[in-house]
């Protein structure tokens, strides 16, 4: 068929550029089978507690090898050749053929034999190796295309974050404001959005309208007094700037009195129009690479900073800081200027300002004061505890189309953003990156209220029609960051070796098997593991005055030389935890292609799995219906079309 007119041009700009190939219904659930296959033989080792490593006999019950041989075969480099992609892409039906379970397993006693096989089976049912992922730069060239962003201002993100929240907040920024270009969207709703990392620089860097909504009214506080203090800051920045202007340009005009006044109230104008830019490339240069600020410090003594920080404007307007009074300033260097209020009520001192000019000045300022009452902020922090049944309209008022993100969310947080997507009109995309897996709700794990509600896993008819049961202890595998420890990242053996050994003594001495009591964090306190031992007893309410230190001790000498079976243990552990998160992951997605409203959607690889082990973004774009007048006769008029 044929479009013609303006009114089809929102359609043919998205069709210019289509969404990476993503696999189909089908082949998604034939790999959520495969892995769902594979670890239902595997999940016994990942369901063990640590807790109960000595207590119930762990290792000799569930592996056939010394602990050295464990240690040995997943250490150094050959952990991080798990890492590595094979030469050659083969079947997954091959790869499994080459892992047969006989080979790991003993067909007799089911325990371990061959930790070669195990840890290459591993990797064959890991994201890289699944060809479901696709990558950050593939999926950015697409939603780009050759669409330029939305704003001039380039902002330095490790200048008001850790270097870990800076990668995320950097690419995922990149990510969601690339969908929403692609949808058309200019509104994103953040879904546990924390201290506000990711809201406040899609909203600076972007210029996207976004809502971050927190469960934690603390987050919502601080979010919003560190979002008052910028609009504070920039407001004083540019009354500072504007003056400064206006001194050079009266300096222009005393230096020739003989110039032609209209000349100068011309000249007086474009630099006042212009005190935007100029403010912003100012700004830059006073912003210095190596000065790094976490967010907490850059809003510290805010009076004593405006008052102290002194500016010398030389050649070029350039902006030279006093370096001993930086802080507040450098996080200027970031604000666009659109993004606060722009004050108008300074006086100029230039007598030569034409009465034009001054009524001018004076609308613009009347202007300006009225709409402040009606200011909307670009961030606007809220508090609210979301479930996949929230109705987002209460919460935010002006709810329109939008895209729905959410960075690193906490436990059943990431299912509901999704369920949010699926359900609710007016989210037209989504990114989601999760976290916490041990925190999701499974049907068979006793919630403590008793009730169950909309769980976090499984979320596919699949997984749900198979009965699946993950359970807490392999979901807490699924956390662990097998690329860091391939790294050389130490495990906490010795805390979890004390916990083990704890257990013994509660159950051997106390008679204690079971406890609801919570230790917490006893080990860091500790200076050995007597005084951990004590410590840990009164968290558990029991009566450490009965037991003596020589018999404390004689527990952990027992044990001691078997310290490294926990180690290996938790080793195999490491190995199998990238699995489980891709059971977990495909889950979700294979949830988003059983959807009849999902135009696209697919994985994403968005992080460095070093900086961030939890690296995987779930993303989704709805089929859009769109009414175009002008369109072939063929169809009529006011035909609804659906991409």
């Amino acid at each position: 068929m044929s479009w013609h007119g303006h009114e089809a041009s929102t359609v043919s700009r998205r069709t210019h550029h289509p969404l990476p190939p993503e696999l189909s219904a089908e082949m998604v659930v034939a790999r959520l089978r495969s892995v769902a296959h594979f670890l239902q033989r595997m999940l016994p080792l990942c369901r063990a507690h640590t807790v109960e490593f000595y207590t119930r006999g762990l290792w000799e019950k569930m592996v056939a090898l010394p602990p050295e041989a464990v240690l040995e075969a997943l250490s150094g480099e050959k952990l991080q050749r798990l890492l590595e992609k094979p030469p050659l892409q083969r079947p997954l039906e091959e790869a499994a053929d080459n892992c047969k379970f006989y080979n790991i397993f003993c067909e007799n006693s089911q325990r371990l034999i061959n930790v070669q096989a195990f840890a290459l089976a591993a990797k064959y049912y890991s994201m890289p190796n699944l060809g479901v992922c696709i990558a950050l730069e593939q999926m950015l060239e697409a939603l780009n295309g050759t669409q330029q962003p939305r704003s001039d201002v380039e902002i330095k993100t490790d200048d008001f974050m850790n270097n870990k929240k800076s990668h995320e907040v950097q690419l995922m920024s990149e990510l969601v404001d690339g969908i929403a270009k692609y949808c058309g969207l200019n509104q994103v709703i953040d879904l546990g959005s924390g201290k506000g990392y990711l809201s406040s620089f899609l909203s600076l860097q972007y210029n996207l309208k976004v809502y971050g909504i927190d469960s934690s009214n603390t987050n919502t506080h601080g979010a919003n007094e560190r979002n008052r203090k910028l609009k504070k800051h920039w407001r004083a920045y540019q009354r500072r700037g504007r003056a400064n202007v206006r001194e050079q340009v009266l300096g222009e005009a005393n230096e020739k009195p003989e110039q032609d006044k209209e000349k100068c109230k011309e000249n007086i104008g474009e630099k006042l129009l212009s005190t935007n830019n100029s403010l912003q490339s100012q700004a830059q240069v006073a912003a210095p690479d190596s000065v790094l600020f976490e967010t907490a410090d850059v809003f510290s003594d805010y009076d004593k900073c405006i008052t102290n920080t002194q500016y010398e404007l030389h050649s070029g307007a350039q902006l030279q800081p006093d370096e001993n009074n930086i802080p507040e300033n450098v996080f200027l260097s970031i604000l666009p200027a659109d993004a606060v209020e722009t004050d108008y009520s300074t006086r100029s001192n230039c007598r030569e300002l034409c009465e034009e000019e001054k009524e001018r000045r004076k609308m613009a300022s009347l202007k300006e004061k009225a709409s402040r009452s009606k200011e909307a902020n670009i961030y606007s922090p809220l508090t609210s505890y979301i479930t996949a049944e929230t109705e987002l309209r209460d919460i935010v008022e002006d709810l329109e189309d939008c895209v729905m993100v959410g960075l690193h969310t906490c436990g059943d947080l990431a299912p509901s953003t999704l369920r949010l997507f699926t359900a609710k009109p007016e989210i037209k995309a989504v990114c989601s990156v999760g976290c916490c897996y041990h925190l999701l709700s499974e049907e068979h794990e006793t919630q403590k209220d008793g009730t169950h509600g909309i769980l976090g896993f499984p979320m596919s008819r699949y997984l749900k029609e198979e009965g699946w049961f993950c359970g807490r202890n392999a979901r807490m595998a699924a956390c662990l960051a097998l690329e860091r420890v391939a790294v050389g990242q130490v495990l906490p053996t010795e805390s979890l070796f004390y916990r083990a050994v704890l257990q013994v003594i509660a159950e051997e001495f106390y008679g204690v098997k079971r406890s609801d009591r919570n230790i917490g964090k006893v080990y860091s306190k500790s200076s050995s593991f007597l005084d951990y031992a004590r410590k840990a007893l009164k968290k558990l309410e029991l009566d450490e005055s009965k037991i003596s230190d020589s018999l404390i001790m004689e527990y952990f000498e027992k044990y001691k030389h078997r310290m490294n079976e926990l180690e290996a243990f938790n080793m195999l552990k490491v190995v199998l935890g990238p699995c489980i998160e891709v059971l977990i992951l495909l889950d979700r997605l294979c949830y988003l292609k059983e959807q009849d409203n999902i135009a696209w959607s697919g994985l994403v690889k968005l992080f460095d799995a070093i900086k961030s082990p939890r690296c995987y973004a779930v993303v989704a774009v709805k089929k859009q219906t769109f009414t175009c007048k002008k369109i072939d006769l063929k169809l009529g008029t006011d035909a609804a079309v659906v991409f």
